[in-house]
């Protein structure tokens, strides 16, 4: 009896690996494809994770890890104690937190207005010109941002123009923060939309034939049926913006800030490029994106758990 189950249990595990290889040789050129992503993510993703290191070491650059100094936590307690560091957090914070609440819901209002647009060539149209400056390097834009809101710049101009008091757009808190703000939102707005128009797509188009039936206005549509049929994309993408509380990009700080508006503008990646790169202190650069890294994750769990709490869908 044994010998015959083993032998049922052999033939099974050779018709699952026979299975196995007829698809990779049926599949084999998506699996050629597959090849460039998974070796970008292992070499820039997780190959790095080795050099976590050296935010326990004095690292010297001409030594390696190999042969730093091992500190252990004394620079992460060298970081801790710097005012500037809790400034750059501060900042980090605000911003995001500005960024989410102005920028998270403009591309799921503009996916829903986008969605009701009947003509096609100016829908099309419009996708095309919002899509475009999320293609443009924050150089470029920083430079258009200049040209435009400097003290010399058109907006102040054309104030000028009108009798009215110039505004100091890039060199005072409230101004700067307004522009910061919504430059970002210009700039990522219609990428945002991409998501959300494709998530409407997969609403059934029978609600929306029966709503019109029951004599339901556009604004009752959006209201009751594309809104919740798109929740659990706005959910998941919530989640994850939350995740990124302390995580922000080094270009957009960098561009738009200025030494007038440094105390609001200094932010962890310019403090990071500040005290690694322009300082050559390259452990206490690793300890703060490790530090980012694990307040991110430990944020990205913690929105997940609530949201799984509320009943809604979560990323897993």
């Amino acid at each position: 009896m044994k010998a015959v189950l083993n032998n049922q249990q052999d033939q099974i595990g050779l018709t699952r690996r026979h299975t196995f290889w007829l698809r990779i040789r049926r599949d084999a050129l998506l699996y050629i494809l597959l090849l460039l992503p998974l070796l970008y993510i292992a070499i820039f993703k997780y190959a790095p994770i080795y050099g976590l290191i050296m935010a326990f070491q004095d690292y010297n650059i001409f030594q390696g890890t190999s042969g730093s100094e091992w500190v252990g936590l004394d620079v992460f307690r060298f970081i801790f104690q710097q005012d500037s560091f809790y400034r750059a957090l501060k900042n980090t914070l605000v911003l995001n937190v500005l960024d989410l609440v102005a920028g998270f819901p403009a591309p799921i209002i503009l996916a829903i207005l986008l969605n009701e647009v009947r003509m096609a060539r100016f829908k099309k149209l419009t996708q095309t010109i919002l899509y475009l400056p999320h293609f443009m390097s924050w150089v470029i834009i920083g430079g258009i941002v200049y040209l435009m809101f400097s003290n010399s710049g058109m907006v102040n101009l054309f104030l000028d123009s009108l009798g009215l008091s110039k505004i100091e757009f890039l060199s005072q808190k409230t101004p700067w923060l307004v522009t910061y703000i919504t430059v970002g939102v210009w700039q990522n707005i219609g990428w945002g939309t991409i998501i959300y128009l494709a998530a409407i797509t997969g609403i059934n188009k029978e609600l929306y034939e029966a709503s019109d039936m029951d004599g339901c206005s556009r604004l009752r549509k959006m209201w009751h049926i594309t809104l919740p049929g798109i929740k659990s994309t706005i959910n998941i993408l919530l989640i994850l913006q939350i995740g990124r509380m302390v995580s922000i990009g080094f270009d957009r700080p960098f561009v738009m800030g200025n030494s007038l508006v440094s105390e609001y503008s200094d932010v962890i990646s310019t403090f990071v490029y500040r005290v690694g790169i322009s300082s050559g202190d390259f452990s206490q650069a690793t300890a703060v994106g490790l530090f980012q890294s694990v307040v991110g994750l430990t944020l990205l769990i913690g929105a997940n758990y609530i949201a799984k709490k509320l009943g809604e869908d979560g990323i897993w």
